[in-house]
This record gives structure tokens, sequence and C-alpha cells, in this order.
């Protein structure tokens, strides 16, 4: 429900005065008519016309989406407002007024209106779930209760931005040789499409058998240029089933969460990200005051792994049993010792989130230093791939040319 209710919050445009009596106009998002005129008037403006926009289809499917990047972005900017001492809906409106995309400032326009209309921060953030997740919400509440919400703030946006660093060097590691097969692909494509047909109608006045090879380039060429629609409609089907299958399925997803351990190249990374962001993620819930329980409640479903959800809610159940974390995360058998050393050195000094934020550096760094090995080793395995595809296909058109030359 409350999803539903965040996207539908109504935008009211309206003309009006200031203090200095100034005419102005613009747009308030706000649950209602009411509400709009009371946070319109707490400004010092007064209301000429306010009416409630209305939705354009068409733009509401053009507009840009709001990415965890514009979340980090407003968590810094506010942040740094209210260390500065800027007041919180004070604060609200100057970070609206700096954001590119239209999507965010609407949605810290609503936070803002929720604010003012007495609800807390935290609540505010509530109503919007598809954007602030249960751990963001829950370090807000944290901070408004203990009275300390600015420096709750920096922590949470040291997080996200340590957070979407980390995804941006997964997303590094996978794009290049993701880029590079695609464009092997169309490659290959048209040299099968608009090349060999050329040697085709050459070969076909030579009167001779054509080697194997040959033949089967040829064979699927000839394939591909009756039935490229059926090719591309079966590439379009396969992305689709896949993403369709691992939105729906659970199990799917599962699947492939254990297959991205076992990679043979990418699983090491995979791995590393995982303990960074474990780390990084109960360090911070922990420092905030959490109770470690519950901060390993928010940290499993943090991992982005079913495997590593699973060994962290183990260690949550271990852990209210009276054991110790490291104990709890050596029996899982899930984390390096070099975590689980540390993990004990934070438990014995007290300590424990100053160690874990080490941690979560170390393996950040390592992730740093695996997507430049990877993509140094990727580089000459991707220049063989194409060599093997590209060259395959100039061997095969060329074979007959060398076979009649040997035999005159």
């Amino acid at each position: 429900m409350a999803v539903k209710k965040a996207q539908m919050m109504p935008t009211f445009s309206y003309e009006g005065v200031d203090r200095r009596g100034e005419k102005l106009k613009g747009e308030l998002p706000a649950r209602n008519m009411a509400l709009a005129k009371v946070t319109l008037r707490k400004q010092g403006i007064t209301i000429k016309t306010i009416r409630e926009k209305r939705k354009n289809i068409l733009e509401g499917l053009m507009k840009k989406k709001v990415s965890a990047l514009d979340i980090t972005i407003f968590t810094r900017q506010l942040a740094t407002m209210m260390k500065a001492g800027v007041p919180l809906v004070q604060s609200f409106e100057i970070v609206a007024e700096g954001l590119e995309n239209p999507s965010m400032r609407e949605v810290v326009l609503g936070i803002k209106g929720e604010v003012e209309g007495g609800n807390t921060f935290a609540g505010a953030l509530k109503k919007y779930p598809q954007y602030f997740d249960n751990l963001f919400c829950s370090l807000v509440e944290s901070g408004e209760q203990s009275g300390a919400l600015e420096t709750m703030l920096d922590r949470v946006a040291i997080y996200k931005e340590k957070s979407e660093l980390l995804k941006q060097k997964i997303k590094k590691a996978m794009k290049y040789p993701m880029a590079v097969i695609v464009v092997a692909l169309i490659v290959t494509i048209i040299l099968m499409v608009k090349v060999v047909p050329v040697f085709q109608d050459l070969f076909s006045s030579f009167g001779a058998d054509l080697p194997a090879f040959t033949k089967m380039v040829v064979n699927m060429s000839e394939w591909m240029q009756k039935y490229w629609f059926i090719l591309i409609i079966a590439i379009g089907a396969m992305i689709a089933g896949f993403m369709e299958a691992k939105k729906r399925s659970k199990k799917f997803r599962d699947f492939l969460d254990k297959a991205a351990l076992k990679a043979p190249i990418f699983g090491d990374l995979v791995y590393k990200a995982i303990i960074a962001r474990y780390s990084r993620t109960l360090a911070t819930t922990f420092a905030a005051g959490v109770p470690l329980i519950d901060a390993l409640e928010s940290t499993a479903g943090a991992t982005n792994n079913c495997v590593y959800e699973a060994a962290v809610m183990k260690i949550r159940d271990d852990v209210a049993t009276g054991q110790q974390l490291q104990f709890a995360m050596r029996v899982t058998n899930k984390f390096p010792s070099m975590a689980v050393q540390m993990v004990a050195i934070g438990e014995e000094s007290g300590a424990l989130d100053a160690m874990l934020d080490k941690v979560a550096t170390h393996f950040e760094n390592e992730v740093d230093n695996a997507v430049d090995g990877l993509t140094s080793m990727m580089e000459p395995l991707i220049m063989a791939v194409l060599g093997v595809l590209v060259g395959g296909l100039v061997i095969a058109m060329y074979l007959p040319i060398f076979q009649m030359g040997s035999v005159v």
C-alpha cells in the first residue's frame, strides 16, 4: 500500500505572492489540496490560484527513473546541509532545487511535504520503500531518536557512497567483456550475411566440392539469410525469458547466486564484494547503535546473495543464543579467516565497528585490484576469441582457393 500511495501523490500548480510582494508560481507535491495550501502559507506565500496538475501519460512513460546514484547524492547533500546547521525542511528545499532528475526532485518534495505535515523523517522515507530500504529507514530512525540525525545521515551517506562505488566496480568488470562479445556477434552476423554470399557465388562457378568447413559456414550463412528474423526473435525471447524468470522465480535467483560464486573467472570477485558489503553494512548499523541481532538481520539482505543471506541469518540465530560473533562466523565456513580474526579482535577490544570498517575497506580495495587484474586478463582472452571467430570465417572462405592453387 505504501508504494502505491507514494506513486500516486498528486502535484499542485500554484500562483501567488511572497512576503515581499513578488509574484511567483510553481509546483508542489502533497497528499491533498488542504496540505498543499498549509505548506505554502508556512512558506509565506499568499495563494491566488492553486489546482491539481493533471498527469500526462506520455510524460509519465518518458520520465527518468530514480537510480541508486540519485539516492546516494541526495543523502550526501542532505547530510552536508544538516552538518552546516540548516534546518531539515529547508535542507529539503535546497537539495530539491539542485537535483537534475525531476523524478528525484518530486520524491524529495514529497518527503518534505510529509515532514511538514507532522510525520517523522523516517516515517516519510517509509512512504517510498522502492527507493529507501529498511536499513536506510532504520538508521535514520535511530538518528532521530538519539538526537544525532546529522551524524547518522553522514554515516548513511558514507555507507551509500561506498556501496555505490563497489557496485560500479562490479559493473565495470562485467560490462567490458559483455560489450566485446556483443560486438563480436554483430561482426560475425555481418560477415555471414554480407561477405559469405559473395564468396558463395564465386564458389558456385568452380563446379567442385567444397571443403567440409566451408560447406558448414556456407550453410549457416544461407540459413541466416533466410531466417534472420527467427534468430532475432529467439535471442529476444531468451533475454526476456531470463529477465522474467529472474524477476518471478526465487529458485532461479538462488541458482544464479550460487552459480556466481562458483564462476571460474568472476567467482572470486563476487565473493570479495559480498564480504565487503557484509562488513560495511554491519559496521554502519552497529556503529549507529542498532543491537547486533537486529544489525545482522539488516545485513543479511544487504549481501544480495542467497548463500550468504542464509549464512548471516544462521549467525544471527547463534548470536541470539549467546555465542560470540566470531565463533558464529567461523562455524558457517563462509568467511575468510582474516575477517573472522579481525572480528575477534574487535569483540575483545570493544571496537567491533572499527574492525569491521577495516575489513570492509580491505575487501573493497581487493575488489578494486581484482577488477583491474580481470580487465588486463580479459583483453588478450577477448582478442583471442575475436581472432578465432573472424579468422575462422576468413579461413573457411579462402580454403577452397588454397586447394585450387595446390591442384594447379
